[in-house]
């Protein structure tokens, strides 16, 4: 794992790494924040899923989280949203292909050699963090945005046992019946939907539940409203009665500025439940 850069930022290290990755057979970099807390031992670790077409840089240079996360004694974690470099299969649409990884494993040729991001963000960047002795504990907790959204939802109901908290802002909840989804799914996974399902928010909150709460901001101006499709989510959290709010926020949009508007929000929502 190679260092390339090392900023001190809000008392605290904003780093960014390279490496090679098992998992997903290419080289890539990601962020982590130490918090100032840090330095004086293992602190709880919050993972930033960042949405379509972005890097591991936009989250970590938008959103705004290190000040928060630096009141809160928490981590960062900014992984890449795909594989990428030459070699690796890409697609001319912005929602196929590198930079649009959806957070699993492809099972679909020209994908499947690189195309594992599951395994990527729940296994090997774990495990690689553990491994350089870096003092981060094992609570961990997870929250994206639009497709980093997805995953963090996706990837913490089917796996409790590894995130302790999770939230969301503008997700999509529901890929199985949007055009964010459907194309994606239909490419790296193949035609049978009951696939599909082990990739939708709504569909694993209906059979598998979720141990905690979760929140989720959205806004009420937000360009790609038909494509997240928020109430599928409020009527899927009333319908479980999974404790959780889903917050529509007054004139927002997509953007980062929405993010970063309440990033504080979530980051302390998240601090409450990984520093009981």
């Amino acid at each position: 794992m190679e260092l390339i850069s090392d900023n001190r930022s809000f008392g605290g290290r904003q780093r960014v790494y390279r490496h090679a990755s098992q998992a997903l057979s290419c080289e890539m970099t990601f962020g982590l924040y130490l918090p100032p807390q840090a330095e004086a031992g293992p602190v709880p670790v919050l993972w930033y899923l960042a949405g379509l077409t972005c890097t591991h840089e936009n989250g970590m240079t938008k959103a705004g989280l290190q000040q928060h996360a630096a009141r809160h004694g928490l981590a960062l974690v900014f992984p890449d949203t795909s594989p990428r470099g030459e070699g690796v299969a890409d697609d001319e649409a912005f929602d196929l292909g590198q930079g649009a990884g959806f957070y699993l494993n492809a099972a679909q040729d020209p994908w499947a050699p690189h195309f594992r991001m599951q395994d990527y963000v729940l296994d090997e960047l774990p495990r690689l963090l553990a491994e350089e002795g870096l003092p981060l504990s094992g609570k961990h907790g997870i929250m994206g945005h639009s497709m980093g959204g997805h995953g963090a939802l996706t990837l913490a109901l089917k796996n409790p046992e590894a995130y302790a908290s999770v939230s969301a802002l503008a997700p999509i909840v529901t890929p199985t019946t949007s055009d964010w989804g459907r194309k994606q799914f239909a490419a790296y996974l193949g035609e049978d939907e009951a696939v599909w399902a082990e990739h939708d928010a709504c569909q694993l909150l209906e059979s598998r539940g979720w141990t905690g709460d979760i929140l989720i901001d959205q806004g009420t101006e937000d360009q790609f409203l038909e494509l997240l499709q928020p109430e599928a989510m409020a009527d899927t959290l009333a319908r479980t009665r999974t404790p959780g709010v889903l917050r529509m926020q007054e004139g927002y949009d997509h953007s980062y500025f929405f993010v970063a508007s309440f990033a504080g929000d979530h980051v302390a929502w998240h601090a409450e439940r990984l520093t009981r």
